[in-house]
């Protein structure tokens, strides 16, 4: 299967623990893959690893020249002890803390490095540990490297569902809800008043589960969602666009390992970075294609973050003005939001 629907099976099959196809290679996440369905998969227990570059120099793994590229994939040739469990070890650096020493192993450059990257894409896509067992077996489920690589190049908005939705204190306003035909992720848009044909106030944000629901203080980002819909019903009218990225882009479980790591010291990139992420793997193909759906093609932007700007208008939405978008700090995350100025080039 290829194509929208074919990457939709893999990332579910990848998430489900199944094995996926990808050209010549077959890979099962070394997350969610269960020691049953591995002995199946392997009865010989001789399946190498593959991991993203940054993981394997993280743990001084590169052998060899050609495996020493933080940007190439790696395969880890199996041994006697990498087992399952020793195989999550070496993927989860949340754990490199606690482990001990690890034994001896061969990292070597990989066969086909388009469809190791497309393999590691797929599992940032599931919102797993990029890091795949590769398995010599057949599977039902199989897609197009294209088909990974093209997910973020031209996305397509696909409205599913709008209505009416009253909220305290803001004009009467719209959500509209949207799918991602390549992943199935649903974002929304939160449409406020009317903008009488004129570039509308928007804002994008990025989902935050620990933040917009809980309140958690190690972020800002649910006083900037609330202070966004305030800033927008002052304006009397824009749009909010909800979009499913949770973490920069890497899911809440990869979040939450991301800030057990900032809890032993390393900051929001570090974190990311160790555990085999970009800094930040958020892209605004969506967003854009979003706000064309709606009829908006330009915009004045609410936020801080200069990649945001770029990426709408690397995507065809012009953005007249950028207009600042800041909240005070508390003792909790003074050190993230520097980092995000320091290090990720947030404006003041």
């Amino acid at each position: 299967m290829t194509g929208a629907s074919g990457l939709e099976r893999a990332i579910a099959a990848l998430r489900a623990g199944r094995p996926v196809r990808i050209g010549g290679m077959t890979v099962l996440s070394v997350e969610t893959g269960t020691q049953g369905m591995l002995d199946l998969l392997d009865p010989d227990g001789s399946a190498p690893l593959l991991l993203s570059g940054q993981r394997a120099q993280a743990l001084s793994l590169s052998n060899e020249r050609e495996a020493a590229d933080e940007s190439q994939p790696v395969e880890v040739r199996h041994c006697d002890w990498l087992d399952r469990a020793a195989a999550r070890a070496l993927a989860d650096p949340a754990r490199d803390f606690e482990r001990g020493p690890i034994g001896p192993l061969q990292a070597i450059s990989v066969q086909d490095p388009a469809c190791a990257r497309a393999g590691l894409s797929l599992a940032r896509l599931a919102g797993l540990l990029p890091a795949l067992w590769l398995v010599e077996a057949e599977t039902d489920v199989e897609v197009d490297r294209a088909a990974i690589e093209e997910s973020a190049a031209a996305p397509v908005a696909t409205i599913i569902a709008r209505a009416n939705l009253p909220i305290d204190s803001l004009p009467s306003s719209q959500m509209v809800a949207f799918r991602d035909p390549a992943s199935g992720e649903e974002h929304v848009a939160l449409v406020v008043g009317a903008f009488g044909g004129k570039p509308p106030l928007v804002r994008l944000h990025s989902e935050c589960l620990t933040g917009d629901v809980f309140g958690s203080l190690k972020c800002d980002c649910g006083p900037q969602l609330k202070e966004a819909l305030r800033t927008l019903g002052d304006a009397a009218g824009g749009v909010l666009l909800y979009l499913r990225q949770e973490g920069r882009g890497i899911g809440l479980a990869n979040k939450l390992r991301a800030y057990a790591l900032q809890d032993r010291g390393l900051d929001t990139v570090d974190a990311n970075r160790r555990l085999g992420f970009a800094d930040d793997e958020r892209n605004y193909g969506m967003a854009a294609a979003m706000l064309r759906a709606l009829g908006i093609d330009r915009v004045r932007l609410l936020t801080n973050n200069p990649s945001k700007v770029a990426g709408l208008e690397r995507e065809g939405i012009e953005v007249i003005e950028r207009v600042a978008h800041h909240m005070p700090t508390n003792p909790h995350n003074a050190d993230y939001i520097a980092t995000k100025k320091k290090r990720s080039g947030h404006l003041d």
